[in-house]
């Protein structure tokens, strides 16, 4: 019996030589910190006096950082605007020699998502957001479809931001050319998805699109049905403190949570999804791929904010 590819010498180089194509929405996540210390006497809010700043990639953009950081090559193709927090994203993904296929759109602001945090503990969110105009999301299609040959696996990471309103076509065309297409949907119908080689839903999208189940027999029923439904090679449905469950057309595989403390949920679920693409394209059987997906996910939510796994960590 062959040993796990995880166990081989050959993964390291497997890693590095893997292709990762990853399209969607693209976000600044910037944090202030500071101290608390009293209450405004203007409302019952905390007054937070910001120490420190700093910013890093999120969205789409956090997906292609996590896959980077395992050693993959990597591809990011979104939309940001033509301003300075577009620069500073552009900046970041060059910096972490990320290929950049970004489109600067004058027309909007490039997202960003503000956190405040005081004492460890995040109290704010505050939210920029504008959908890409039409003109940009037609020229990322055609881009699309030209930067297909020179990849392996294509993560398509929808925020609901407007970037892949076309995520429909591009599905089509990658399976056409032959790619692993992962998915991490979002939004009340799923059916644009069909295709998609791996959708990975969260607990609570999942029972937005198929209702409530009262128990682990009536789950596999609904998500054997949904993947059927959509034409998936595999459903990855990520459980929280459930852990993960991959239905394929074969198997049933539950993998539990990592008994991990929980800091900070911010972008695991971009850790997971890049992990499981990198593994998929190293060739990784898909059951011990999401097996390694999941710890990279507990070990992301021990960190603060939108963070990444080394291959270290992963495999300590």
């Amino acid at each position: 019996m062959n040993k796990p590819l995880t166990e081989l010498t050959a993964l390291p180089m497997a890693l590095a030589q893997t292709r990762i194509l990853v399209v969607g929405d693209v976000m600044l996540d910037r944090y202030w910190f500071g101290e608390v210390s009293r209450i405004s006497p203007e409302a019952p809010v905390p007054i937070v006096r910001v120490e420190r700043r700093e910013a890093r990639l999120g969205g789409a953009a956090n997906v292609a950082r996590n896959a980077v950081a395992l050693g993959a090559q990597t591809g990011l193709l979104g939309v940001v605007g033509q301003d300075e927090a577009g620069e500073q994203v552009q900046e970041m993904v060059r910096e972490l020699d990320i290929q950049d296929y970004l489109n600067r759109d004058a027309s909007i602001s490039t997202i960003i998502k503000l956190r405040v945090i005081g004492r460890q503990q995040q109290l704010l969110r505050i939210d920029f957001e504008e959908a890409p105009s039409e003109s940009i999301l037609r020229d990322k299609l055609t881009q699309f479809n030209a930067l297909l040959p020179q990849f392996d696996v294509i993560v398509l990471s929808d925020y609901a931001k407007g970037s892949l309103v076309n995520v429909s076509q591009m599905i089509k065309a990658a399976r056409a050319a032959g790619k692993c297409v992962l998915v991490d949907p979002k939004g009340e119908d799923f059916s644009p998805y069909a295709g998609a080689s791996v959708l990975t839903p969260n607990r609570a999208e999942f029972r937005h699109i198929v209702g409530s189940w009262k128990n682990e027999a009536e789950l596999t029923e609904k998500a054997q049905a949904l993947r059927s439904k959509l034409s998936l090679e595999a459903l990855l449905l990520t459980r929280s403190e459930e852990g993960m469950t991959l239905y394929t057309d074969t198997e049933v595989v539950h993998i539990p949570a990592m008994a991990r403390e929980v800091f900070d949920v911010s972008g695991a679920g971009d850790t997971v999804i890049a992990t499981l693409a990198v593994m998929l394209g190293a060739n990784v059987p898909i059951a011990e791929a999401v097996a390694i997906a999941n710890r990279a996910g507990g070990i992301v939510v021990g960190k603060l904010g939108t963070a990444t796994v080394t291959k270290e960590e992963l495999f300590a």
